[in-house]
């Protein structure tokens, strides 16, 4: 079982503020997700047996939701927003620095496993286009030299 104890005593705990045990399904795949790093097909049933729901249900949520990553990536997960405020102001430039700096295309992972860059819709920041997120935080107004210093701070 994937689950670790920690999550599934986290999820005990959480299940007195939620009506039923699907309404758990959403706060336990990001569980899940933030002590893996991604949610893998058997921790998908794994979550399932724990809430009692079956594995479809579980995995028809996780595949509905693109905050849910179902694949493994690197340390540093860079998304660059390509919708049309980002991409008027430049995220094509973002993207190119990257692959070039990185060795990667987008939706590829770096061979050190370090980093993974991926194309995404809206970050909700078009007022400071272009940008990028990178785990949880924001980096906005992007240049390419924004983008250099950006990777070297990460090591």
């Amino acid at each position: 079982m994937t689950l670790s104890k920690a999550t599934a005593t986290k999820l005990d705990e959480l299940a007195a503020r939620y009506p039923t045990r699907m309404a758990l399904t959403l706060p336990g795949l990001y569980l899940v997700q933030d002590e893996a790093g991604w949610i893998s097909p058997q921790a998908m049933i794994d979550l399932a047996e724990h809430l009692d729901l079956s594995p479809a249900y579980v995995r028809g949520v996780a595949t509905f939701y693109t905050m849910f990553r179902k694949d493994q990536v690197g340390r540093y997960l860079i998304q660059v927003c390509t919708n049309l405020s980002c991409q008027l102001m430049g995220s094509d430039t973002v993207l190119a620095c990257l692959e070039r700096k990185l060795g990667v295309k987008p939706g590829e992972t770096t061979a050190d496993g370090k980093f993974t860059v991926v194309e995404v819709e809206c970050l909700a920041s078009c007022g400071t286009a272009p940008m990028m997120q990178i785990n949880d935080t924001y980096y906005e107004d992007l240049t390419e030299a924004k983008v250099e210093q950006i990777l070297a701070s990460l090591g």
